[in-house]
This record gives C-alpha cells, structure tokens and sequence, in this order.
C-alpha cells in the first residue's frame, strides 16, 4: 500500500450529506473483485447522462476539478451498504483523501485499510475548507498526516485528530496482510514453541 505522509492537490467540492456506498459506486460495478478499473464508475449515476455522456453540471467532470485529490464533503459521508468497492473507486479515481464532518462506521474503516485518509473537522472548518474546496483551480489543500494538519490556498492551517494507530498504518503504508507480517518473527517463535509443547496439535 502506497503510504500516506503529506498530499497536495485540489480539493472538489461535494456539498451533499448522506452521501451512500451505492452513490458513491452503484451496483452494477459490483462484479469485479479487482481493485483497479472502478474510477470509471465512481458517482458514476450524477457524473453520467442517460445516454453515457458526461453531466457537465457534476463537479468532478469539470476542467478544474478531474485531478481531483481531495474530496469535501457533506455529512455521514459513506452510509449505506458496506461495499469495499467505495474506497477502491475513490483510490482508483486518485482521491487519496476525504473531508467530511462524520462518516460511516464500516466505509471509514475500510478507507484506512486501503490507504485513504478519511478526516473528520467541524462544521466550522469544514465551512472553511468547502469554501476552499469551490475556488476551482485555485482549490488547492495540503493535507500533512504527520503534523495532523490541513492548509489551504491563503496559508490558514486546521488541526485534525486521527487514532495513533490509523496514523502509523497510514504512514508506513500497512494494509492488514504487512501489518502482521511486521510480527512474523514473534508468530513464529510462538508457533515454534506451541509445537515443542505439544506435538500433537
């Protein structure tokens, strides 16, 4: 997993709350158990017309938002059903972070688990940020994990909590697999030592 120390990019606009997993990837995109190709779909029912033209009106399909990094959103951000398919078409788009004031349990447990930053601010500074976020090309955050800080385009700075924990996986760039792996000699003196002890196991 690529880690995540400091990221600099623009930051799109989503005023929206309530924004579910089935928004955020529908469920025709459901099919594939590969991680990657899912950018295509993401939003993908706001971001498409009918007949399969880009909507000009959604945000991310305008000139100054499609390298979108960040993502400022409305509340509960990530409701719904629990698809691992949102983190991986946001990643897969290249949002590496997303901004909100409360998110859903299971989404932002699987945003750190797929190297996404998911931050939770106040109303107020989220006010701030979303009126950041709609400067178009000029919308643009540095999100610093190891200083636990956002700054936006005029210099002003807001400070976010993260669990300690989070943190480290994010910035060591740990999914569940190497996390453990960091203990492999310790699980093998274990395993070594169960055997001695008792052979017939």
């Amino acid at each position: 997993m690529e880690k995540f120390t400091k990221l600099t990019g623009v930051a799109a606009p989503l005023p929206v709350i309530n924004i579910d997993t089935d928004m955020i990837i529908p469920k025709d995109y459901l099919k594939t158990i590969k991680r990657t190709g899912l950018g295509k779909g993401l939003f993908s029912e706001a971001r498409y017309n009918d007949d399969g033209t880009e909507n000009p009106d959604f945000v991310l399909n305008k000139p100054a938002y499609r390298n979108a990094k960040i993502l400022v959103a409305g509340d509960n951000f990530g409701c719904g059903s629990s698809r691992e398919h949102a983190p991986w078409a946001l990643l897969d788009f290249g949002i590496r972070c997303v901004i909100s004031t409360s998110f859903a349990d299971i989404f932002y447990n699987n945003c750190f688990k797929n190297g996404i930053l998911p931050i939770v601010v106040s109303p107020e500074d989220l006010e701030k940020l979303m009126d950041d976020a709609e400067r178009g090309a000029n919308a643009i955050l540095t999100v610093d994990l190891e200083a636990q800080e956002i700054t936006g385009p005029d210099g002003g700075s807001i400070h976010f909590d993260i669990d300690p924990g989070r943190r480290h996986i994010l910035l060591e760039g740990l999914d569940d697999i190497a996390s453990t792996l960091k203990s492999d000699s310790a699980i093998s003196s274990f395993e070594n030592k169960t055997s001695a002890q008792r052979p017939w196991l």
